[in-house]
């Protein structure tokens, strides 16, 4: 998967300010600090796709597409966090 668009950066970062502010969970950052969070967090995904596919045991390396794996992914993480809330 490619990197995000300038666009697509950018509509991450307004969807953040608004959740945030939404939520009343004021984000401790600026908002170019936040935009550079998501501009690292989304290079970080491009360089460890690799790593992360090679990770996967060999039957979901072959048989997941790439749109599968990163539901996988996400599925995870979410939890992660949902757990330590």
């Amino acid at each position: 998967m490619a990197v995000l668009t300038e666009a697509e950066r950018a509509g991450l970062w307004e969807r953040a300010m608004r959740e945030g502010s939404a939520e009343r969970e004021s984000l401790p950052l600026t908002k170019a600090e936040l935009r550079a969070a998501i501009d690292a967090s989304d290079q970080w995904i491009e360089q460890s796709a690799v790593a992360f596919n090679q990770a996967l045991p060999a039957a979901a390396r072959g048989a997941l597409t790439a749109r599968q794996k990163a539901r996988v992914f996400l599925l995870v993480a979410r939890r992660r966090f949902e757990r330590e809330v």
